[in-house]
C-alpha cells in the first residue's frame, strides 16, 4: 500500500512531485500515459475539476460522482499505444485496484486519448473487464 505522502499513481515518487504538480496546474501531460497517472491520482484524490478540464467536451459528464466507500489502491498500465509527446491521438490499457466494503475489484480498460486545443485529454474508454 501507498505511503499517504506517495502519489496515488503508484510512482514512489512524493504527490507534490508527481501528479500534484498536473492537478494543480503548474503543468500538462506531456503525453497519454502521463494524464492516465494524473487522472487515477485526480480519482483517488476526488479532484472534479482537474478531471473534467482533461475530459473531452464530446464525451466530458455533467458531474462525477465520487462513491465514498471506494479506496483506489494501484494503478498498472498494461501497454500503450502511440500517445508520445509528438502524437495526436493514442490509448493506454490500464488495471486500476480499488476496495469496496472491504472487498478488492479491478476496473481494466483501454482508454482513448487525443489533443483539444494541444492538450492531452480523455476522450473514451473501453471496458475490458471480463
Amino acid at each position: 500500500m501507498n505511503n499517504p505522502e506517495n502519489c496515488p499513481c503508484g510512482s514512489e515518487k512524493s504527490f507534490v512531485q508527481c501528479c500534484g504538480i498536473y492537478l494543480n496546474g503548474e503543468a500538462k501531460a506531456e503525453t497519454a500515459e502521463q494524464l492516465m497517472h494524473s487522472r487515477y491520482s485526480a480519482y483517488a484524490k476526488e479532484n472534479e475539476s482537474y478531471l473534467k478540464n482533461t475530459w473531452h467536451p464530446d464525451t466530458q459528464p455533467e458531474t462525477i460522482e465520487f462513491e465514498p466507500d471506494i479506496k483506489w489502491i494501484r494503478l498498472r498500465i498494461k501497454n500503450t499505444e502511440k500517445g508520445g509527446a509528438d502524437d495526436e491521438q493514442g490509448t493506454v490499457e490500464f488495471i486500476a485496484t480499488y476496495k469496496k466494503n472491504g472487498r478488492a475489484f479491478q476496473l481494466h480498460e483501454i482508454s482513448r486519448f487525443v489533443r483539444n486545443n494541444g492538450a492531452w485529454v480523455y476522450l473514451d474508454g473501453e471496458d475490458n473487464n471480463n
